[in-house]
């Protein structure tokens, strides 16, 4: 049975996705294939824990941007953008949003609207070209960082944007820095609600997983 499974393995899920877990375990099918099935555990483990924390930052971002137009005076809602202010990619961004609420039958109100977009509409609204007229209000989503230089913020936002496109692609995880990234995302969220991030990490896996691992990693 196991060859048969390990020969599908091989088929399905492509010889050169599969070879750099036979090379890391030695030529050994059997142990490569456990490896992989251990990075699949580890990336859903990853998965919920970026998940929390993706919702957490756009509601943050989303409620910041919302106080601004109310105290700008500005009518309707800031996704609007009545004024130009964010970048025509921001901007794409929000009418493909829209788009696919309608698609899906869905009101487009701000909340559905907010739903729709992805982290990298959040990741982007952190960017240097907003320095001076959206961080000053977006700093307040973080009361909890250390400070409120804007690069605390986005450069990890960055790194993790990039990791969850890894997660998203499932593309093996275990040569990245698997417990630095995991508390990086729990340090990101301690900046926005630190109740909520302990809750998160007494809900986490990664640890448990970290511990468990049936091979030796790069980066522990």
């Amino acid at each position: 049975m196991f060859e048969v499974v390990t020969r599908r393995a091989r088929q399905l899920f492509g010889r050169p996705r599969f070879i750099g877990y036979l090379q890391h375990c030695g030529g050994s099918e059997r142990a490569a294939l456990e490896f992989y099935r251990w990075n699949n555990a580890m990336a859903a483990a990853m998965w919920e824990v970026i998940g929390y924390l993706e919702i957490a930052l756009r509601n943050a971002l989303a409620a910041r941007m919302s106080d601004r137009h109310r105290r700008m005076r500005r009518r309707g809602s800031w996704l609007d953008d009545p004024f130009h202010e964010l970048d025509p990619h921001s901007r794409d961004d929000i009418l493909s949003a829209r788009r696919r609420a309608v698609r899906k039958s869905k009101p487009v109100g701000d909340g559905q609207t907010i739903a729709e977009l992805g982290f990298g509409f959040w990741r982007y609204l952190l960017a240097r070209r907003y320095s001076s007229n959206l961080w000053p209000d977006l700093a307040g989503a973080f009361p909890h960082a250390p400070d409120r230089a804007r690069e605390t913020v986005e450069l990890p936002v960055i790194r993790l944007h990039d990791f969850r496109n890894r997660l998203a692609h499932h593309e093996r995880i275990w040569t990245a820095p698997l417990r630095e990234l995991h508390d990086e995302m729990l340090r990101l969220l301690a900046f926005v609600d630190q109740d909520l991030s302990s809750w998160v990490a007494d809900q986490s896996r990664v640890a448990e997983l970290l511990q468990s691992c049936p091979q030796p990693l790069p980066n522990p």
